[in-house]
């Protein structure tokens, strides 16, 4: 079993306000919380970590309009999800699919200090590296609300700069549909390289912080591929990884947090 959480031990001026993580009674992040204000504090909680800084506004503004520009004017825009993307769009989305890329692969490589984590109990995210395929999920997004849609979907995965925005040929039931999604930056300074899987499991089975515990995002995602019918074997045994540490079922929490 995990131990009983002890206080965080935080840099100065470093603070545990759940406001800017607020979720819903499922657990689920909301379209609305995702704000220039919410940003604003984050950069300022992220920054006095003195690990990394997040982009600037007009940066990530950048980077949008650059995937953007190889966007066909006045189509709707699909967005391809392999972690909480799948499960928690937080966008107008107008259909969902199940939909499988080639070359990617999912990968807990991302290091977190913020959210479900913190500074002493470092986390790791999903992104996705060069691989043999995978199965996610593609979003369609009405082409009269892309802007906005992407304006948030670039204030939830363009933070640190740890993503790399990349268009990806996706294969689904209903036919091929060309989507964006968000690869790792192997450059940046939150890449962890590949981990040694007890390693990844450890890490995720003790952190946690504002927005909940980091193990509750590794049962989502695999709840959600089981309810897709995949089973992916990184996941499957990095959940395995992680229960044996906890003793824990594995079932996600209505509340964000696993129990």
């Amino acid at each position: 079993m995990t131990e009983p959480s002890s206080k965080p031990v935080l840099p100065e001026g470093f603070d545990e306000n759940r406001s800017a993580f607020q979720r819903d009674e499922n657990g689920l992040l909301r379209r609305d919380a995702f704000t220039p204000e919410r940003v604003a504090y984050l950069t300022e909680q992220v920054s006095k970590s003195g690990l990394w800084t997040f982009l600037s506004t007009e940066e990530r503004e950048a980077s949008r309009q650059e995937i953007l520009s190889r966007h066909p004017q006045g189509e709707d825009l699909w967005v391809f999800g392999y972690g909480s993307l799948m499960w928690n769009p937080a966008l107008a989305v107008t259909e969902s699919r199940a939909a499988t890329v080639k070359g990617w692969t999912r990968s807990f490589c991302l290091q977190l200090i913020i959210g479900r984590a913190m500074p002493d109990k470092p986390g790791l995210m999903l992104a996705i590296e060069p691989g043999e395929g995978m199965t996610g999920v593609v979003h369609r997004i009405d082409r009269e609300a892309v802007d906005s849609e992407t304006s948030i979907l670039w204030m939830r995965e363009m933070l640190s700069g740890a993503y790399t925005p990349e268009w990806l040929d996706c294969e689904t039931a209903d036919g091929p549909v060309r989507a964006i999604t968000f690869v790792i930056n192997k450059a940046h300074n939150r890449y962890s390289g590949m981990l040694p899987l007890d390693e990844q499991a450890r890490r995720i089975a003790a952190a946690e912080g504002q927005a909940g515990n980091n193990r509750d995002y590794l049962y989502r995602c695999r709840a959600e591929l089981q309810r897709m019918g995949v089973a992916d074997p990184y996941v499957e045994a990095l959940f395995s990884a992680v229960t044996a540490i906890t003793g824990e079922t594995g079932e996600p929490h209505p509340g964000g947090k696993s129990p």
